[in-house]
């Protein structure tokens, strides 16, 4: 790929039109190469590097670059020296085993998007779905802060929440007046819907698809848990 176009894969339009995006960092190259020795479209990804790195060793075809060019390339504003152009992985539609669902319903904040993602990866057996208006996956940030949990977690975006109610017998989401965590019907959901930071989920929207509902106990010293805080404590119980 050309630089002028890697430069363009900052922008989500561009990372749709050309299929990849990119990852920065030797320690998210690492996690890369990882997920590649499983993953045959994974091992399409192709690195650029400055001098710096002439010697690393990678199974990735490699292009050495000047440090002008890696600034151009880089999201950050010390550029790390290295970064790989990924191939998109395709949507995974369906289920496998006896993985949980995870639907996040116009999360914003990439922040909090990678650091769920970075959760799904490490307890495993997670997919993730996003609904339309939600931040990017590819998104820079987003796969900086997943720590390269991107790599490994299955996703599919664009998935409306009024068909959840199609692809899913029990819903479980979180509300103030809701079943503690401890509850045994906890672990019996087949998806978690979990809300925008500020939004939340459309109250009407719940109702419709007969979502349970169930709380974590706080002391009630301050309104709300922060969502990637919230979606961690929900997989942490339910894997428990």
């Amino acid at each position: 790929m050309k630089i002028d176009d890697i430069k363009k894969l900052h922008q989500k339009k561009y990372r749709s039109e050309f299929g990849h995006f990119l990852v920065e960092g030797e320690h998210l190259i690492l996690e890369l190469e990882k997920a590649a020795t499983s993953n045959p479209l994974l091992a399409k990804s192709e690195i650029y590097a400055t001098e710096n790195f002439h010697n690393f060793p990678s199974p990735f075809k490699t292009h050495l670059v000047s440090e002008k060019q890696m600034a151009q390339m880089s999201d950050t504003k010390t550029p790390q020296g290295i970064v790989a152009v990924v191939p998109i992985l395709p949507k995974v539609p369906t289920q496998i085993g006896n993985q949980k669902t995870i639907y996040l319903y116009e999360v914003q904040d990439p922040g909090n998007l990678g650091t769920i993602l970075r959760s799904l990866g490490w307890f495993g057996n997670f997919r993730c779905l996003l609904s339309p208006g939600s931040v990017d996956p590819y998104n820079p940030k987003v796969v900086r802060s997943s720590m390269g949990a991107i790599f490994h977690v299955p996703m599919e975006l664009d998935v409306p929440l009024a068909v959840l109610a199609q692809q899913f017998k029990t819903i479980g989401s979180l509300d103030m007046n809701g079943k503690p965590l401890s509850d045994a019907s906890f672990k019996n959901c087949d998806c978690y819907v979990f809300g925008n930071e500020a939004r939340g989920v459309p109250r009407e929207e719940l109702q419709k698809m007969e979502a349970q509902a169930f709380t974590i106990s706080g002391c009630g010293a301050i309104e709300s848990l922060n969502l990637a805080s919230a979606v961690n404590m929900c997989v942490y119980e339910l894997m428990r």
